[in-house]
C-alpha cells in the first residue's frame, strides 16, 4: 500500500511539473502534426490535456488499452470518427468494453458533454471549450460501429456451472467493469492474454485483482477463471 500511494505521489508531481513547463510555453503552438490520422488526433489530445488544469482528470478516465490500428475493422468509417472523437476527452476505448445495448445511450450521454452541457456546468463548459462534438449522421454511423463490434453477453442459461466457485470468480473480477462475456469470444490459445490485458486494466483502474488485502468471496484466482474460460471457449 505504501508503494502503492508512493507511486502515486510521484505521477501526481510529474502531472503537475508537465502542466508547470506547459503553462510556460503556453503562447506557442500545439505539436506539428499532420492532419487527419487516428494516431496524430491522439497526440493532439494528448498534447492539449499537458496543457490543461485538468489533464490529469481527463487522463484517468479510461485506462489506455488499444490504440487505432488495434480497433476491430480499423480501417473503417467508424474506427476513424472513434479515433478522432473519443480520444479528445479520454483514452480510446475498446468496442467491447460494453455490450450493444448499452452503447447508444452512452455515446448520446458523451455527446451531451462535448457540446458542454454536462452536470458539471460552467467547469464543463470549461472543460469542453476546444473539444468538437461529431454531427447527427458521424454519430448515426459511430453508434452502428461500436454495436457491431460491442462485447457478447454470456448466455447464463448456456453455462450451469456459472455457479461454481470457478465462474463465481469469473463473474466476480470481469463484472466490475463490463457484462460477462460469453467465453466463446475467444479460442482456448486467446483468453490467457486477454485476461492479463484486462488485469492490467483493473489494476490501472483501482479494480480487485485478487490482492491479498482485498479478498473477496470466493477470492479470486487468475489462474481459475482462465480454466472456466478455456473450457467453454470457441474451438477456433
Amino acid at each position: 500500500m505504501v508503494r502503492v500511494m508512493k507511486s502515486r505521489i510521484t505521477w501526481l508531481m510529474a502531472t503537475a511539473a508537465a502542466f508547470l513547463l506547459g503553462a510556460q510555453v503556453a503562447a506557442a503552438a500545439g505539436p506539428t502534426l499532420p492532419a487527419g490520422t487516428p494516431e496524430n488526433e491522439i497526440a493532439k489530445a494528448e498534447y492539449r490535456w499537458r496543457q490543461s488544469p485538468h489533464g490529469a482528470m481527463l487522463e484517468r478516465i479510461l485506462p489506455p488499452t488499444v490504440d487505432p490500428k488495434q480497433l476491430p475493422a480499423p480501417q473503417s468509417e467508424g474506427a476513424r470518427l472513434a479515433a478522432t472523437y473519443c480520444v479528445q476527452c479520454h483514452y480510446l476505448p475498446n468496442p467491447a468494453m460494453h455490450n450493444a445495448a448499452k452503447w447508444k445511450p452512452v455515446v448520446e450521454r458523451m455527446v451531451w458533454r462535448m457540446e458542454g452541457r454536462g452536470n458539471l456546468g460552467e467547469l464543463m463548459r470549461e472543460m469542453m471549450a476546444d473539444v468538437k462534438a461529431p454531427s447527427a449522421n458521424e454519430q448515426a454511423t459511430l453508434v452502428r460501429y461500436l454495436e457491431a463490434h460491442a462485447q457478447q453477453e454470456i448466455d447464463p442459461g448456456q453455462y450451469p456451472d456459472l455457479e461454481s466457485p470457478r465462474g463465481q470468480m469469473f463473474a466476480i473480477a470481469c463484472s466490475q467493469c463490463h457484462v460477462l462475456p460469453d467465453p466463446k469470444r475467444h479460442t482456448s490459445l486467446e483468453w490467457p492474454q486477454v485476461v492479463k490485458r484486462m488485469q492490467r486494466n483493473m489494476t490501472w483502474a483501482n479494480r480487485v485483482t485478487g490482492d491479498a488485502a482485498l479478498r473477496t468471496s470466493p477470492e479470486l484466482n487468475t489462474a481459475e477463471i482462465i480454466r472456466f474460460l478455456q473450457r467453454h471457449s470457441r474451438a477456433r
